[in-house]
């Protein structure tokens, strides 16, 4: 039996690429849609993600933007994206085709800060980041690790884990779709763009 996971992060209240990101893991029969976190920041309103994600059944957990969206809008605790964002859990774990997942926000355990940085301004892998990675993963006990937070896309076997971050659908133009137990790791591009393999904050200042 095969199974197929959609991954999305760092969605950054932007609904458009992740509407497109649902019609492509429909269009590959996925079986069950995960979100590694970052459902606010950078824009103001995070309503329209949270519609699509809860009306597609996406298993998704809270991330660092989540977290300061809840500190800044506690007299809205009534509202439905303030308990939506306050419900979701730190991680996930999941067994499919005895395949073992785990999914945080930026590193585990449960840490939404720091994060999996494994390439360079131009997307190329530092050989450096890899082999501390490859160190401090060494005992992890998951097959699978599905990170967000670096707005980095690549899937690369880090000690014994397979380490997945999908990219931001928003700032990398990026999905993935795994499948399991083959491993097999796909990423689409989102918005008629080309994948940005790594986006940050200063890139954007700079203009690059």
């Amino acid at each position: 039996m095969t199974t197929k996971l959609g991954l999305i992060a760092d969605v950054h209240a932007t609904a458009e690429p992740v509407a497109e990101a649902l019609s492509i893991f429909r269009s590959e029969a996925v079986d069950t849609v995960i979100c590694a976190g970052d459902i606010a920041g950078y824009y103001d309103n995070p309503n329209p993600v949270v519609q699509l994600l809860k009306s597609n059944q996406c298993n998704t957990i809270i991330g660092n933007h989540d977290q300061t969206y809840l500190e800044s809008h506690a007299d809205q605790a009534d509202a439905q994206t303030y308990r939506f964002l306050s419900g979701l859990p730190e991680s996930l774990r999941f067994d499919f085709e005895h395949k073992r997942i785990y999914v945080v926000h930026a590193q585990p355990p449960r840490e939404q800060h720091g994060g999996i940085k494994l390439l360079d301004i131009d997307g190329n892998l530092i050989k450096e980041y890899v082999d501390y990675w490859s160190h401090e993963l060494r005992d992890f006990d998951c097959d699978v690790l599905i990170v967000g937070h670096t707005h980095q896309v690549f899937a690369e076997k880090l000690g014994g884990t397979l380490v997945v971050n999908p990219g931001s659908t928003v700032f990398n133009h990026s999905c993935a779709v795994l499948t399991l137990p083959s491993m097999q790791v796909e990423f689409f591009a989102l918005s008629n763009k080309p994948i940005l393999k790594t986006w940050n904050w200063g890139m954007a200042v700079r203009g690059l």
